[in-house]
């Protein structure tokens, strides 16, 4: 019988993420104008970029994270934390 991905049988593999777990399903597509297009072309090419679209994904998971860590819920409005001074 043949081996399943994702499914390990050493005990020191089973921390390790399976692979369908970390596989993407959901595709999201969006539209550029003939400006951004050549930016980004010019960007890729440049910085010997071969993969935009993994290139894309990264810089835009990297600034929604970059947002999740400056809006971390605080128990003060942002006018008090600025205030204080540490």
């Amino acid at each position: 019988m043949a081996k399943k991905k994702g499914i390990k049988n050493n005990k020191s593999e089973e921390k390790v993420l399976s692979v369908s777990s970390l596989k993407r399903i959901h595709r999201t597509a969006f539209l550029l104008n003939d400006k951004e297009r050549e930016a980004i072309d010019s960007y890729c090419r440049k910085n010997k970029i071969r993969n935009k679209s993994k290139f894309m994904r990264e810089t835009l998971m990297r600034i929604v994270m970059d947002h999740f860590l400056e809006d971390y819920p605080t128990l003060f409005d942002k006018k008090d934390m600025d205030k204080i001074k540490v």
